[in-house]
């Protein structure tokens, strides 16, 4: 085991406040995964609500792994030193279970790059009783866990607060694997991906679903009802992240909005709002460790009590992005020492935001805007989408025309565009359209680019398009993706590794899908019609000026 990376690990740990040790004696070792860098992976707070749950319970012992970073990579492989845990600096193959926490669909690479260096066998099929279980849970498998399926033993279907105890119990409960799985099935919201065969027709398309072993052949997507009876938190505070310094609290959960290219909006749902006096015992008790308070929901100007909370004195309060509307404007008048403030005006035009039911006018987006100035904000991020479905010219320039219309608000400050490319998901009403082809977003990002230059205070920032079209293939695959992502271990060029492994990518990012067809997630009950998802695109498709 190399000293370097132990002394790294140490360093690492010093910087943290509320880092949890235990003796492994007599409890379930369980190492939680974050396919990313410890800077990222420490900055969500649905990972570090996990360890915190896991470690409340005196049966648990549960420490925490990262895919390394570049440099930190090449001294693992140097050094052939397996991947190791950060808090006992135990490899990941000597615990009893492995969970991978993913959020983001351009991670499930990482997967295996840590799996390959912790010498654990990818495929459930090729390990034995020996190696740890493999279990995944985190919004990824929440809509759509099939690329991934061959890899882990166990998916869980949402949220974890219910579901993750009952499933320990489960566990500590059996004798074996197969007794597990049995046990596991009775469990809403458990998915044991080996007790299901998936056959393709010729044309490529799923051709029938089969559950074997008496498992269920649909499963409940589990949510919490109540998101206030739940002490979902971060227990770690460190300089080390994005977000330095600074505890993480949930306000809401679940959007009322439903945009129709929003995954979150649709399988977070019902909304639910955590109570208020329960927030501000959060917020207490986030002030013995920080003054600096995150507070996480996906439409917080929609929080009841949004105003009250952010009134609190000796807070410094940072939110996520504002719905634009005069209540965000007055919010942001509460935040006086913060410079940067976001609002997702999506499109350009009027009839592009009913195309993905936004429902935002451009009035809206420009009083808000003129608010938002008017408080002394320096940097105002705007957030906009290309390639979405029926686009057309006019409505790039759409993004370009209300963006000159918000700077001729002030010549203070400045604007920042962030664009990023649609992507289709699954339990959205766009999970049955097409991507645009990529050298026509690229054309369009030029053009959004180009006709802003000339402004001053105005700056454009944009995904890699690839990487889009990268999360498509992860988003709209099935379980033969999985022959890409392991060739992506020696080909790093992603459609190359497509070629290789006999994938075609245009045919899960570029195929124009039927209400009929089987997708690979209909398996999931997530109390959305089917039906009501294809009359939602319907009418996004026919939306007229």
């Amino acid at each position: 085991m190399s000293k370097r990376l132990i002394e790294r690990t140490k360093t690492l740990l010093l910087k943290e406040r509320g880092t949890v040790y235990k003796d492994p004696g007599g409890k379930v070792n369980i190492c939680l995964v974050y396919p990313n860098t410890y800077h990222v992976g420490m900055s969500n707070l649905g990972f570090q609500g996990i360890y915190t749950l896991l470690n409340e319970r005196a049966d648990i012992l549960c420490e925490r792994a990262f895919l390394p970073d570049d440099e930190d990579m090449d001294e693992y492989i140097r050094t052939n030193t397996e991947l190791f845990s950060l808090e006992s600096r135990r490899p990941l193959n000597r615990f009893d279970i492995v969970a991978f926490s993913v959020s983001f669909e351009n991670d499930y690479p990482n997967i295996l790059r840590i799996l390959k260096l912790s010498n654990i066998p990818f495929r459930s099929s090729e390990r034995k009783a020996s190696h740890p279980l493999l279990i995944m849970g985190g919004v990824c498998a929440f809509f759509n866990p099939e690329p991934l399926s061959d890899f882990f033993d166990v998916c869980f279907i949402g949220e974890a607060e219910e579901m993750l105890p009952e499933f320990i119990e489960a566990y500590k409960k059996s004798t074996t694997r197969e007794e597990l799985y049995r046990k596991a099935m009775g469990i809403d919201g458990i998915y044991v991906p080996m007790l299901y065969q998936v056959k393709y027709s010729e044309d490529g398309k799923i051709a029938y679903r089969k559950a074997i072993e008496s498992a269920p052949e649909t499963i409940k997507r589990r949510y919490v009802k109540d998101i206030s009876e739940y002490n979902f938190k971060p227990s770690i505070i460190t300089q080390k992240t994005e977000f330095s310094e600074m505890y993480l609290i949930e306000a809401m959960r679940g959007c009322p909005w439903r945009c129709r290219f929003c995954v979150a909006g649709h399988i977070y749902n019902p909304p639910r709002m955590k109570d208020v006096s329960i927030l501000k015992e959060e917020i207490k008790e986030a002030l013995s460790f920080t003054k600096k308070v995150g507070l996480i929901g996906p439409s917080l100007t929609d929080y009841p009590h949004a105003k009250d909370v952010l009134s609190i004195e000796g807070v410094d309060f940072s939110i996520t992005s504002l719905r634009a509307s005069p209540k965000s404007a007055e919010l942001v008048g509460l935040m006086k020492r913060h410079k940067s403030v976001s609002i997702a005006p999506e499109a350009g035009t009027e009839r592009m935001r009913k195309v993905v039911n936004k429902k935002i006018t451009e009035d809206d987006i420009i009083e808000t805007s003129r608010l938002i100035f008017t408080e002394g904000i320096e940097n105002l991020r705007l957030y906009f989408m290309v390639g979405l479905p029926t686009e057309a010219d006019k409505d790039i320039e759409g993004i370009v025309d209300i963006t000159k219309k918000i700077r001729g608000l002030s010549s203070k400050g400045n604007i920042s565009l962030s664009v990023s490319t649609f992507v289709p998901k699954p339990f959205t009403p766009f999970q049955w359209h097409p991507m645009e082809r990529m050298d026509v977003v690229k054309e369009k990002l030029k053009t959004i680019k180009k006709s802003l230059i000339p402004i001053k205070g105005v700056r454009v920032f944009h995904d890699v398009p690839k990487y889009a079209y990268m999360q498509g293939l992860f988003s709209m695959g099935d379980r033969r993706v999985s022959k890409a992502l392991e060739a992506m271990l020696k080909i790093h060029d992603w459609r190359k590794a497509c070629i290789d492994s006999g994938i075609n990518s245009d045919f899960y990012m570029l195929r124009q899908k039927d209400f009929h067809d089987i997708l690979p997630w209909d398996f999931i009950d997530n109390s959305i019609s089917k039906e009501k998802l294809w009359s939602e695109y319907q009418q996004a498709l026919a939306t007229e000026d």
